[in-house]
């Protein structure tokens, strides 16, 4: 009787412990990404994974300062994509890819999960931080997006901090250039876009992604990085998403909108949805990842490809970055 007993008693207190109250989600949280694609062990080089785990670090490290001091989501998201535009490792800002003529055409995008509103421009050419450029347009125009002369002519009046196309140009792209002008490719040379996505400690969400898009991409071409919906998206409702990848496909897809449809309506886990909505992706023909942060504090770092550039951070102490697809 006694061992019986004693068998009851351990189920009950079983029972009791897995109806305990689950761990409460990070007062704040932020993820980063710097790009997907091939990424082997092999054709990175000890110098090149320090400074991107390094480049990545500082992104991590300027976003969680603004969420840390309390500060909103669209803020940080911000802050971590300025200081990617500004490494010269990552395909945004300085050291973005070239078009086929050898200049950057530049694309971003930003949108606060609180009511919505957003902010892009594309074919950017002369300004040095095209994330804020799209943070302008959201927050001083009635318009969501722009594109093309105009928006460099529009920052400069805005006091926005303009740049001569040279200083975007650096040696490594103009050789990753040469290489797809004469028919090849490196793997490295395939991948790129950066972007962030926050929840702060109000629980308001925010998303943000810049871009020089495709190597050797005919001029005028834009990817999925400043459209809403496709490369950028963010919904207190749903959640927050930046994707990096093939952005014909991203785009066909929806895939940041579809993505929070499927935490919203569906019930999903910023993984669940994530997986889904790249399966998608891939039953097109594209590659590519996502970060993901849903409303109720689940995230993801999702990708179809041997890797992508990453990192994550939140007010729990949590730190981590990654590079290829097992870490």
């Amino acid at each position: 009787m006694r061992v019986l007993i004693a068998g009851l008693m351990a189920a009950l207190l079983s029972a009791c412990a897995s109806m305990e109250t689950p761990v409460a989600k990070p007062e704040w949280t932020l993820l980063i990404h710097g790009g997907a694609g091939v990424m082997r062990r092999a054709e990175m080089t000890a110098e090149m994974d320090a400074a991107y785990r390094a480049g990545l670090d500082e992104a991590l490290a300027a976003g969680s300062k603004v969420l840390a001091g309390g500060g909103d989501a669209l803020d940080a998201v911000q802050a971590a994509v300025l200081v990617l535009e500004d490494n010269p490792n990552f395909n945004a800002g300085r050291g973005a890819v070239l078009t086929r003529e050898g200049v950057a055409e530049l694309d971003a995008s930003i949108m606060d999960g609180r009511d919505r509103k957003a902010g892009a421009v594309a074919q950017v050419r002369t300004v040095k931080n095209p994330i804020r450029m799209a943070r302008y347009v959201m927050e001083k125009t009635d318009r969501v997006m722009f594109a093309g002369p105009d928006v460099d002519e529009m920052a400069a009046k805005a006091g926005l901090e303009i740049v001569p196309p040279e200083y975007f140009i650096t040696p490594r792209r103009l050789e990753a250039l040469k290489r797809a002008m004469a028919g090849t490719f490196e793997p490295m040379d395939r991948y790129g876009t950066v972007g962030a996505v926050a929840m702060d400690a109000k629980g308001n969400l925010a998303a943000a992604t810049s871009t020089g898009g495709m190597n050797a991409k005919p001029p005028g071409r834009v990817g999925d990085s400043p459209i809403i919906g496709a490369g950028t998206y963010a919904d207190n409702a749903s959640c927050a998403v930046s994707a990096t990848g093939d952005g014909e496909y991203f785009i066909r897809a929806s895939v940041a909108r579809m993505i929070c449809a499927r935490v919203q309506m569906q019930g999903m886990s910023a993984a669940a949805a994530a997986q889904a909505t790249l399966d998608e992706v891939k039953a097109l023909g594209g590659t590519g990842g996502v970060i993901v942060l849903s409303h109720d504090g689940s995230v993801a770092l999702s990708m179809n490809t041997e890797g992508m550039f990453r990192g994550r951070v939140d007010s729990t102490g949590r730190k981590e970055v990654g590079i290829y697809t097992d870490e």
